[in-house]
């Protein structure tokens, strides 16, 4: 992500999406969204390439 403005939109939508605890932003240039929570991560990911551009998902696992 490259201004500002993506990184809010991107942070509104993951936060927006049902099931999502909580939701931040990682990396050395604040690059990548980190969100936690039960939802479905297709969905999130689809939502985010609509609103934002170029998303992948770098890692999946279950939230203790």
């Amino acid at each position: 992500m490259n201004c500002e403005k993506c990184r809010s939109e991107a942070l509104q939508v993951a936060a927006g999406q049902a099931g999502v605890d909580s939701v931040a932003l990682d990396g050395k240039e604040k690059e990548k969204v980190v969100v936690i929570g039960d939802f479905d991560a297709v969905k999130l990911t689809n939502n985010l390439r609509k609103k934002v551009g170029a998303t992948e998902i770098l890692t999946l696992g279950k939230h203790n």
